[in-house]
C-alpha cells in the first residue's frame, strides 16, 4: 500500500500547480503562452490524479492503455466539436 506521505506530497504538488495556474492567468502574459503553460500544468495534474488517486499506476498496463484510448477519443471529439464551431 502507498504511504500517506506520498499522497500528501502529491496533494501538495497539485495544490502548488493549481496556484501557479491562477497566477499565470492573472499575470497578463501573452494569450498563447499562458494557454500553453496552463495546458501543460493541467495535463501533469491529470496524470498525477489518474496515476495515484485513481490507482492506475498499480493496475495492469492494459487498463492504463484502455483509459488512454478513452482520453484520446474524448480529446478528438472535443477538437472536432470546437472545429465545427468555427
Amino acid at each position: 500500500m502507498v504511504s500517506t506521505k506520498l499522497y500528501t506530497a502529491i496533494y501538495a504538488v497539485l495544490f502548488v500547480s493549481a496556484t501557479i495556474q491562477v497566477l499565470v492567468e492573472f499575470a497578463g502574459l501573452n494569450y498563447w503562452l499562458a494557454f500553453g503553460v496552463i495546458m501543460v500544468l493541467s495535463a501533469a495534474k491529470a496524470v498525477l490524479v489518474a496515476a495515484y488517486f485513481q490507482h492506475l499506476r498499480f493496475e495492469p498496463r492494459s487498463l492504463t492503455y484502455l483509459v488512454s484510448i478513452g482520453l484520446i477519443a474524448a480529446l478528438a471529439l472535443t477538437l472536432a466539436a470546437s472545429y465545427s464551431l468555427l
